[in-house]
C-alpha cells in the first residue's frame, strides 16, 4: 500500500515573511560591521581579520532578541562595540551597525511610558561608545575627533528614527482605532433610528387605524345582539359598519401612502393637515356610532396650540376611548379639557359598567395603547398615568405643556380649537 510522502509543515505567509525580513536584517548587519573592519586606522582597506569576524558573529548573534530583550541586546552590541578598539579595529559607525539596530528596535518596543528609558538607554551607549573610541595611544587628530563624533552620534540618531517610527505607528493605530469606532457608532445609530423608525410606524398604524377597526367590531357586536329582538337597530348598525369599514380603509390606504413618503416636504404636505382637537366632534360622533355616549367638559380658555402638542391631545383621547370601547362593561365616558396652570390636562374616564347594554369587548387582550399614550405624552414634555377609579371605571389623565401666548401667536402654526363651550361648559 503506497503511502503519500511526509511534507513540511508550511508555514503561515505572515511568518514566513517576518523570517524573511528577520534575516535580511541580521545578515545586512552582519555585512556592514564585517566590512566596518577593513578599515585601518591609515585608511587603508584590509581582508576582514580574525577579530573582525569574530566581532560581527558576535554582535550579530543576538541582535533576532532584539524584540523579546531590547535592553539588553542593545548593551551586548554596545559592548562589543566598545571591545573593538582593543581588538585592533577602528572604532567607526559601520562597526556598531548592530549596536544601531539594537538602538532602533528599542525606541519602537517601548510604549510611551517606557520613552524616557529608551532615551536614556540611547544617551549611556553614546556615552560608551564615545569612551571606546578614544584613541589607545593618547594622540587625537581632528580625523579622530570627527569620527568620535559620528560614532557617539550614530545611536542617537537610530534612537531618534526608531522613536518617529513607533509614534508613527501609533498615531495610524489611533486612527484606525477611531475610524472602527466611528463605524461602530454609525451602525448603531442606524440600528437606532431602524428601531424609532419601526415603533413611529407602529405608533401611526395603531393611532389612525385601529380604533377605526375597534368601532367596525363593536357595531358588528351591536349589530349581532340586537339581531332577533331589533331588526331596525341591526340595519342601522350594519349601515355605520359600512361606513367606519369604509373610512378605516381610506386612512389605512393615506397612512400607508405617508410612510412611503421620502421626505418630501411639499408632497408629505398635500397629504392634509395632522389631526388635532379641532377635529374632536368627528371623532366623538365616530363613538357615539357605536353605541358609546360621550360628554365633554372643558374647563379654561381655548387657546391654539403647537401642532405637535395638538396631535398629541387628539390621540391620546382617540386612543382613550378606543380602550373604552374594547375593553369597560359600560356604554359612557367622559373627556375633560382643563386649560390651566399653564398645562392642558386631558382626561377620559368611564363610567365603570352598565347593565343590559349590548357586551363589551373584553375578551380582547390587551395591546399597546398605554404604551404610546405615554410615549406621545412624553414626546411633548407631558405626562401621563392610567388606572383605576376608586368609584369604578378606570381614567386616563394626561398633563401636556403649554407654551406661552407669544410663542404660539409668533409661530402661527396652532391648530388647536376645540369644540364645546368654554369655562364649564358641557356637550353631550
Amino acid at each position: 500500500m503506497n503511502r503519500a510522502p511526509k511534507l513540511g509543515r508550511v508555514l503561515p505567509a505572515s511568518d514566513t515573511a517576518g523570517r524573511v525580513r528577520e534575516g535580511a536584517v541580521v545578515a545586512a548587519a552582519f555585512v556592514v560591521c564585517l566590512l566596518g573592519g577593513t578599515v585601518r586606522v591609515e585608511d587603508t582597506l584590509t581582508v576582514p581579520p580574525l577579530a573582525g569576524w569574530l566581532l560581527a558573529l558576535v554582535s550579530c548573534a543576538v541582535l533576532p532578541a532584539r524584540r523579546r530583550r531590547p535592553l539588553a541586546v542593545l548593551a551586548a552590541t554596545t559592548a562589543a562595540g566598545v571591545a573593538a578598539q582593543p581588538l585592533g579595529l577602528v572604532l567607526s559607525p559601520p562597526v556598531i551597525a548592530p549596536a544601531l539596530v539594537a538602538a532602533y528596535a528599542y525606541a519602537c518596543a517601548l510604549g510611551l511610558p517606557g520613552e524616557r528609558r529608551a532615551a536614556g538607554a540611547a544617551v549611556l551607549a553614546a556615552v560608551a561608545l564615545l569612551a571606546g573610541s578614544v584613541p589607545l595611544d593618547g594622540n587625537l587628530s581632528w580625523r579622530d575627533a570627527s569620527r568620535m563624533g559620528s560614532v557617539a552620534a550614530a545611536p542617537l540618531v537610530a534612537w531618534l528614527v526608531g522613536h518617529a517610527v513607533r509614534t508613527r505607528r501609533a498615531y495610524l493605530a489611533a486612527v484606525e482605532e477611531r475610524a472602527r469606532r466611528a463605524e461602530e457608532s454609525r451602525e448603531l445609530e442606524a440600528r437606532r433610528r431602524v428601531a424609532e423608525e419601526r415603533v413611529r410606524i407602529a405608533r401611526e398604524l395603531h393611532d389612525l387605524v385601529a380604533h377605526q377597526i375597534t368601532l367596525a367590531n363593536a357595531q358588528a357586536t351591536v349589530a349581532a345582539h340586537f339581531f332577533d329582538s331589533r331588526p331596525e337597530q341591526t340595519r342601522v348598525s350594519l349601515r355605520e359598519l359600512v361606513e367606519t369599514t369604509g373610512h378605516a380603509l381610506d386612512e389605512l390606504r393615506a397612512t400607508v401612502g405617508l410612510l412611503r413618503q421620502t421626505g418630501d416636504a411639499d408632497t408629505a404636505a398635500g397629504e392634509g393637515p395632522a389631526p388635532g382637537l379641532a377635529r374632536l366632534p368627528d371623532l366623538l360622533e365616530s363613538f357615539r356610532r357605536a353605541g358609546l355616549e360621550v360628554a365633554v367638559r372643558q374647563r379654561g380658555r381655548a387657546r391654539a396650540l403647537p401642532p405637535g402638542v395638538d396631535l398629541t391631545a387628539y390621540r391620546i383621547v382617540q386612543e382613550a376611548l378606543t380602550n373604552v370601547t374594547k375593553h369597560a362593561a359600560g356604554r359612557g365616558a367622559r373627556v375633560g379639557l382643563d386649560w390651566g396652570g399653564g398645562l392642558l390636562t386631558v382626561t377620559v374616564a368611564d363610567d365603570g359598567g352598565a347593565p343590559g347594554g349590548p357586551p363589551a369587548l373584553s375578551d380582547r387582550p390587551p395591546g399597546y395603547g398605554l404604551i404610546g399614550m405615554r410615549e406621545r405624552a412624553a414626546a411633548v414634555g407631558g405626562e401621563l398615568t392610567a388606572g383605576s377609579r376608586p368609584e369604578g371605571g378606570f381614567l386616563v389623565t394626561a398633563r401636556l405643556p403649554l407654551p406661552p401666548v407669544r410663542d404660539v401667536a409668533a409661530d402661527g402654526e396652532g391648530t388647536g380649537r376645540t369644540p364645546g363651550a368654554t369655562d364649564g361648559g358641557r356637550t353631550a
